[in-house]
């Protein structure tokens, strides 16, 4: 019963980056359903200044909608680039749609 306690996410000793359950998958593409998205990869790809402008939004906001241009696609898959900023930026990847991506990181308090 002891290791199952531990196991499960609203235990007392979770770790730093909690599980996104499907009730907030589903809230966060409903939140962000009819936005825009606020920042677009470009050709370049992932370099540090879109990945501190993502960062900055997530800190901001709990989540954010992205989308990768065309040309930065190359040969790589949508959903690589985004798991890349997605680890980056130490923030969840919740959905990858076509070109579109949300990502969700859990506001942090502050001391």
């Amino acid at each position: 019963m002891l290791k199952l306690r531990q196991a499960l996410p609203y235990s007392t000793k979770r770790r730093k980056e909690a599980m996104i359950t499907q009730k907030m998958k589903r809230r966060i593409k409903r939140a962000l359903s009819a936005e825009r998205p606020t920042v677009w990869v470009g050709k370049e790809g992932a370099t540090t200044q879109i990945i501190n402008e993502i960062s900055k939004q997530l800190d901001t906001r709990a989540m954010i909608k992205a989308k990768i241009l065309k040309t930065a696609l190359q040969d790589k898959e949508a959903t690589n680039i985004a798991t890349k900023i997605a680890e980056q930026t130490e923030s969840q990847l919740v959905e990858v749609r076509g070109h579109t991506f949300l990502l969700y990181k859990r506001k942090t308090k502050k001391e």
